[in-house]
């Protein structure tokens, strides 16, 4: 479902990711490991299209992620480690704005998301607190069922209930890479670091 293949991204200064491989099969939890400055975020971003490798490809659900992202977005939850949202909208505006991008019709999964994060949709994201917004980021990559979900620190500013409640979540629809090492202690079938095997990095 997702998969990479001597996957590298290299910035101006020499640093980057290089020679990633992975592959995650349908229905199973992946957790990609490493410490700050190791490349996650920089794997993830190139897998979400929105920057393209150096060398090497990567697919998700058999999709190209360079040429073919607009098409993978439709049937991907991604929660990113640092959220920006339109601060003049509410959470609900938010929601709205998210599934007519997707066209999403079914509402009930949102409904039954907010329900169980306590998310107060109505409330304006520029008064929203970390965990609310965090919640709202929740709600927006889950809502529309999809197939593959990309985790960037899920569980930042949520508090100890709501930290469980997502769990309990992931563990009922497991289908995510994730980045948390919390996460990844609780859900993760299997992991990676981008420091060891045939993956290597520059800093």
């Amino acid at each position: 479902m997702i998969a990479t293949h001597n996957l590298s991204k290299v910035y101006s200064n020499g640093k980057g990711v290089f020679n990633v491989n992975l592959k995650v099969t349908e229905g199973e939890v992946f957790g990609f490991l490493g410490p700050n400055g190791a490349g996650k975020t920089t794997t993830i971003r190139v897998l979400l299209g929105f920057t393209n490798p150096t060398e090497g490809h990567c697919t998700i659900s058999g999709l190209d992620c360079r040429t073919q992202s607009a098409k993978i977005q439709e049937s991907l939850g991604y929660i990113p480690g640092e959220i920006a949202f339109f601060d003049d909208m509410t959470g609900q505006q938010f929601l709205e704005f998210m599934a007519d991008m997707r066209g999403t019709k079914n509402t009930k999964p949102k409904d039954k998301l907010i329900e169980r994060f306590e998310l107060e949709s109505d409330r304006p994201i520029h008064k929203m607190s970390k965990g609310m917004k965090q919640k709202l980021a929740i709600v927006g990559a889950f809502m529309h069922d999809p197939e593959v979900l990309i985790l960037d620190e899920p569980t930042s500013g949520l508090d100890p209930l709501m930290q469980r409640r997502f769990i309990e979540l992931n563990i009922a629809l497991p289908r995510c890479l994730s980045s948390s090492m919390s996460s990844i202690k609780r859900l993760c079938i299997r992991g990676s670091s981008p420091l060891v095997g045939s993956t290597t990095l520059r800093c």
